[in-house]
């Protein structure tokens, strides 16, 4: 769903890039695999914070800390739980368990990098 300024509510397709609707994205899925959350690319928001929910299951999400020496910061979300990924900040996910989230953003601007290090 997009939220729009002018108080009216859309319904759209799920995109992890930027809409260009200037709406705010409400969206959840279902997860079975790395491949279904990008686990090979940091995501950033530059013009809004984002909430990652979990519903059920378990996943990691990764922020980079610097550019330069690969550093990550790990918080693990159980079903149930939620965290805000500040606006701007290089983040990632990986499963633990098949999982269902929720997210909330803006995606305007949106940017996805392919990690060049991965374990």
């Amino acid at each position: 769903m997009h939220i729009h300024s002018d108080g009216n509510v859309t319904a759209a397709e799920r995109r992890m890039t930027d809409t260009d609707s200037g709406a705010w994205q409400i969206a959840t899925f279902h997860l079975e695999t790395d491949a279904d959350v990008h686990a090979d690319h940091w995501e950033m928001h530059p013009e809004a914070e984002e909430a990652v929910c979990c519903l059920s299951g378990g996943v990691r999400l990764y922020f980079r800390l610097d550019e330069s020496d690969g550093a990550e910061c790990t918080v693990h979300l159980q079903a149930g739980t939620a965290v805000i990924v500040p606006r701007g900040r290089w983040n990632r996910l990986e499963l633990d368990a098949p999982s269902d989230l929720m997210s909330i953003t803006l995606r305007h601007g949106t940017r996805l990098e392919r990690r060049t290090n991965t374990r």
